[in-house]
């Protein structure tokens, strides 16, 4: 049996995150490097990359690329690959929410968000997948949200996307856990970032926010920690297809 105190122990492992300029997967990444990992960032903003890597301890790479341009998607995993060789750990925290009312909805909005918070998500997984399978490991985060299960105003693209994320992560489980590649969600409630800034610049909304949960606050990055390097590490090893909410019991209520 394995010592339990290592269980959480990236040590060796390689990592992959999207999204890592900002919020949710920078925190990310931070916490995979911070637990032994080789991480390789990926996002579009170059100088919030690099002042990532610049503050980040450990062994760290980044790459620069729009993940909005689907043409690209094969070049920017070979290209992730490049530094420490595939990785045994995909985190897809990459993600857009246009906040357009039903009614407003456009084509072009609706086609980026699809793209980015769900077409990407298969297709990064799809890319890294053998090389996982050759190894007997892997590890697929992917970053689903109350509006998985949740309907809120202004975002029925966004929702779609990430209910899309929920059964995307399930059907990834069935396809590739007998490799040893186990494929879970997060699904964060209410975290300051630059994606819920309308949120958080509302106090009164924010606190209404907190007051629903069961804990009765709104996430910091820190409650992020142990759910991510559970699933991302050997603790995780019988623990595939599922949601886990990070919530503070939001969706208890």
């Amino acid at each position: 049996m394995a010592d339990a105190t290592n269980l959480l122990d990236l040590t060796g492992r390689v990592a992959c995150v999207t999204g890592a300029s900002s919020g949710l997967g920078r925190a990310a990444a931070t916490m995979l490097a911070q637990a032994g990992a080789r991480v390789v960032g990926v996002a579009r903003r170059v100088g919030r990359l690099e002042a990532w890597q610049a503050e980040t301890t450990g062994e760290t790479a980044i790459v620069a690329a729009d993940l909005g341009d689907r043409d690209a998607l094969a070049d920017i995993a070979e290209l992730a690959a490049e530094p420490f060789g595939g990785p045994d750990i995909l985190i897809n925290a990459a993600g857009i929410n246009t906040r357009e009312a039903a009614d407003d909805v456009t084509d072009d909005g609706w086609d980026r968000t699809i793209h980015l918070n769900l077409t990407v998500t298969f297709m990064l997984a799809k890319r890294f997948a053998p090389a996982m399978k050759a190894r007997g490991f892997g590890r697929i985060v992917n970053f689903a949200s109350l509006q998985s299960r949740r309907a809120f105003a202004g975002g029925i693209a966004y929702g779609a996307s990430k209910g899309g994320v929920e059964q995307l992560t399930r059907a990834m489980a069935e396809a590739w856990s007998k490799h040893g590649i186990n494929a879970n969600a997060l699904a964060p409630g209410f975290f300051p970032t630059e994606l819920t800034g309308p949120v958080f610049s509302d106090p009164e909304l924010a606190e209404r926010n907190a007051r629903q949960t069961c804990i009765g606050r709104n996430g910091e990055m820190e409650d992020l920690r142990g759910p991510l390097l559970f699933l991302s590490s050997n603790a995780s090893a019988y623990v595939t297809g599922q949601v886990l909410f990070v919530d503070g019991g939001f969706t208890a209520r």
